[in-house]
């Protein structure tokens, strides 16, 4: 490879990184002392320090910034008990420290303190003490103390209580200090205001944007069922960035100063409100605080009259059998999906000083408006909202705007889980169930032998297969058949493009059943003698996978674990899931379709239940296109609309190919996996694990983000590497972790590297610098060095990179491809090998 003398524009982007850094590179500290802490809240902070009683430590947020959290104690006696909880690093909230204590330190040599210490005692402390802290110290004298803490090399963290005697003075405080921050100039000196209960997230130096949204729904009776603000409104939310965090109406408000960290409030219910007061004065108090709240289908308008005059909205009594009712005016957001139903109602509702977003008018002149923005937020009722038609739910109204709209929310980056180097996600994962079905065009085999043989061994894809115990095992259902069926898993799971996964031991058909551990015979298989137990369902059976059914040299290792039956997990299953460190995934029903083309029938990237997530998968499998498997077979060719409509206008979910054993039983489900595989792999498409995948949305779940001036940090990117913006002209200053950058449906998808922080700088002077449009693997390795801007490329296919090459730049590769492809200004290489090396150099 030819090197060139110089590399002026790589030189200029690193450098516009270091200037670029600006006002996000000081540090910044959290102290938050309560339980449920919000990780997009705190992750972007160097110093986290929490109180370990009330921190779980089993959760992905825990797990992703653990370097970067300190557990608050009080004695030195803590910290090994600590440490086998999985706490790395501690704040000694101790005064007074003996000189033989601060040098114990020294002891623990993987960990980091931070410690109550006299700044007359600087030059006693151990090296992994990190940062000190001290209290209301006047800012006035930071620039004294700097001189003096970079000598020692030590960060100070100065916290400040705010004296207050109201929420809005405690706003009013929050922002003021937020602004003052902006221009913190000290890289030593980290100031901290919070309340003297630590019961705040609050102001420092970097300050996290806020992505949650306070959802209340119904009482669940029927525990079974998901509330329909998940089901449906999860999706627009998500899209846009931000995360639902689910409330039941039954529960306490929680102390307005506990709620701003959210983004806005959604109040979506079908019940009475059993207090409409305090739920009005809240929505009332939450405005002047800068958040907004959205009332979806239903105010509960006919027993509370009261209750819509505090939110100023009028309610008019009306004869229900009025007919001749006409849109008299309509907002561009209404009749998304379908227009309005216009039906008599026993009162009508107008709200002053709103922007309407639907009139109607009866024979009468009397008016009604049903959805509306208004100064607290907004809201839309009934058929307003959606619309039930053949028994499908319908958005009526545009609801990525009119959350967007109602809750006032920002633009702002989206860490997006379906794209990796800007191409799609390819995944696949099986379910055990059938895997000894008799092949109906040839009884000699089982249907998991056509699976291996047709699909597994002909397209050189990641595979993601599980099993299920009672299945294959010996002392489950079918011991006779047993010996052949684990000879077939050994087989199935010795290819290269396999990945192991269990999908239980008795495939469990309800979790919401299971008590203390335990479920009935009537709602699991029923191997003979066998004792349900839900740690072994999950535990014991990927141990039995990885002792049993895999070499010792194979990986990945099983570690998933592919929700059965009704796929709707408890906190109970998922504890086990997160305290082992194991992956999990099934369940959500994405099933759009040319016959039923909405948006309510794609489901949300995964679901919370407490502190833990079940991740869904990227479609249906092909029961739901088989009408539970009675016909027709082929029907899973269907699955191709899904792609199709959860791609465009939006890109809203990966591509997952989601099917069980039972399809290698017949020969038209067998062709109708195939002609999936077939059209998926002629898509621009990055293949990978479903374990892979799974990360990525855990990472969704758990990333902060910080605006500076007109540059974002965002922190916690393990796994997942793109961020998209919602505007196909968004211009980026190029970095030493941005990779590139793509244009989907007019929308800007930036490509970084493995690095878990990045900064992204805006800018309104496009640049003309060499750029990664896309690539269909992963990237392994990606840094500067010599003039060159080096990438390593490993995928799970032959490998296609696009890049945009401006003049005066010059792309090379360790291996030479097979065909290149060069237009306008982009080049396009196709390889024979799964793993590249390019460099990119400029004169």
């Amino acid at each position: 490879m030819k090197h060139l003398c110089c590399n002026k524009i790589l030189f200029f982007l690193i450098l516009v990184t270091l200037s670029v850094y600006g006002s996000l590179q000081n540090k910044s500290a959290m102290f938050y002392f309560q339980n449920k802490i919000s990780y997009p809240m705190v992750g972007i902070h160097d110093y986290i320090v929490v109180e370990p009683s009330k921190t779980n430590v089993y959760t992905h947020g825990f797990k992703l910034y653990n370097n970067k959290i300190y557990a608050r104690i009080t004695s030195l006696k803590d910290i090994e008990t600590l440490q086998k909880k999985g706490f790395k690093n501690f704040y000694i909230n101790k005064p007074n420290l003996t000189h033989k204590e601060i040098t114990q330190l020294s002891n623990y040599r993987n960990s980091n303190f931070i410690i109550d210490l006299s700044l007359k005692k600087l030059d006693i402390f151990s090296s992994n003490i990190k940062a000190i802290v001290t209290y209301n110290i006047d800012p006035s004298k930071y620039s004294k103390l700097e001189k003096k803490l970079h000598k020692y090399n030590i960060d100070l963290i100065d916290i400040h209580f705010f004296q207050t005697t109201s929420i809005n003075e405690l706003v009013s405080k929050m922002k003021k200090e937020e602004q003052t921050l902006q221009h913190h100039s000290f890289k030593h000196i980290i100031p901290f205001y919070t309340t003297q209960e630590f019961d705040i997230y609050g102001i420092s130096t970097k300050n996290a944007i806020k992505r949650e949204i306070f959802v209340i729904v119904d009482d669940q009776n029927n525990s079974d069922e998901l509330p329909p603000a998940h089901l449906y409104g999860a999706v627009p939310l998500e899209y846009q960035g931000y995360i639902q965090d689910i409330h039941n109406i039954k529960d306490d408000l929680p102390e307005i100063h506990k709620m701003l960290h959210y983004a806005g409030v959604v109040i979506w219910t079908y019940k009475s409100f059993k207090q409409p007061d305090k739920i009005a004065n809240r929505t009332l108090q939450l405005a002047k605080l800068g958040i907004k709240t959205t009332f979806a289908n239903s105010f509960d308008a006919n027993s509370e009259s009261s209750f819509l005059a505090k939110l100023n909205i009028s309610l008019y009594e009306t004869n229900k059998e009025i007919s001749d009712l006409k849109i008299i005016q309509k907002d561009p957001m209404i009749g998304y999906e379908a227009n309005p139903l216009l039906s008599g109602t026993d009162y009508y509702i107008v709200p002053k000083n709103a922007h309407p977003l639907l009139t109607i008018k009866d024979k009468n002149g009397a008016i009604s408006v049903p959805a509306a923005i208004t100064a607290w937020g907004g809201y839309a009722l009934y058929n307003a909202f959606l619309l039930e038609y053949n028994q499908r739910n319908i958005w009526t109204l545009n609801p990525f705007l009119f959350f967007k709209k109602t809750l006032d929310l920002p633009n702002i980056p989206i860490p997006d889980p379906t794209t990796e180097n800007g191409n799609r996600i390819f995944f696949s994962h099986v379910d055990g169930d059938g895997i000894m079905n008799e092949a109906e065009f040839n009884p000699d085999l089982f249907s998991g032998d056509t699976i291996y043989s047709e699909i597994l061994t002909k397209y050189d894809v990641p595979h993601s297969i599980s099993v299920i115990g009672a299945e294959i095992m010996p002392n489950g259902l079918y011991p006779k058949l047993s010996p052949r069926l684990l000879k077939l898993a050994k087989k199935i799971y010795s290819l290269p493009n396999v990945e192991p996964a269990t999908h239980t031991f008795t495939h469990t058909f309800f979790w919401g059943k299971i008590k203390n551990g335990t479920l009935s015979e009537k709602y699991r298989l029923k191997p003979k003698g066998y004792h349900y137990s839900l740690n072994y369902e999950i535990k014991g059976m990927l141990d039995y996978i990885n002792k049993n059914l895999l070499s010792p040299t194979k990986e990945p290792r099983a570690q998933t674990v592919f929700w059965s039956g009704d796929c709707m997990p408890r906190e109970n299953a998922l504890e086990v899931i997160y305290k082992n460190n194991y992956l999990n995934i099934n369940g959500g029903d994405t099933i759009i379709s040319n016959i039923y083309p909405y948006v309510t029938h794609v489901a949300p990237f995964g679901l919370k239940r407490d502190e833990y997530y079940q991740i869904y998968t990227g479609a249906q499998n092909e029961n739901v296109f088989t009408n539970d498997w009675l016909g027709p077979f082929w029907g899973y060719k269907n699955v191709i609309q899904t792609f199709k409509l959860t791609e465009k206008p939006r890109r809203l979910k990966p591509i997952d190919i989601y099917y069980h054993f039972y399809s290698g039983s017949k020969k038209a489900s067998l062709n109708a996996l195939k002609y999936v595989f077939n059209w998926v792999l002629k898509q621009n498409i990055t293949p990978m694990f479903t374990s892979e995948y799974i990360k990525k949305v855990m990472d969704f779940y758990a990333i902060s983000i910080a605006k500076g001036n007109d540059s974002y940090l965002i922190s916690g990117m393990k796994d997942l590497h793109t961020i998209r913006f919602m505007q196909k002209d968004f211009s980026y200053k190029k970095s030493n972790t941005i990779l590139g950058h793509t244009i989907i449906n007019n929308e800007t998808y930036i490509n970084l590297d493995n690095s878990p922080n990045h900064i992204i700088n805006k800018t309104t002077q496009r640049q003309n610098y060499p750029y990664l449009k896309s690539a269909n693997g992963l990237i392994s390795k990606h840094f500067f060095k010599q003039n060159s801007e080096i990438t390593t490329f490993k995928g799970y296919v032959n490998l296609k990179l696009t890049y945009y090459i401006p003049q005066g730049c010059q792309l090379n590769t360790d291996i030479q491809p097979i065909k290149k492809i060069r237009n306008n200004g982009f080049i396009t290489l196709k390889f024979n090998t799964k793993k590249v090396t390019s460099y990119v150099q400029c004169r």
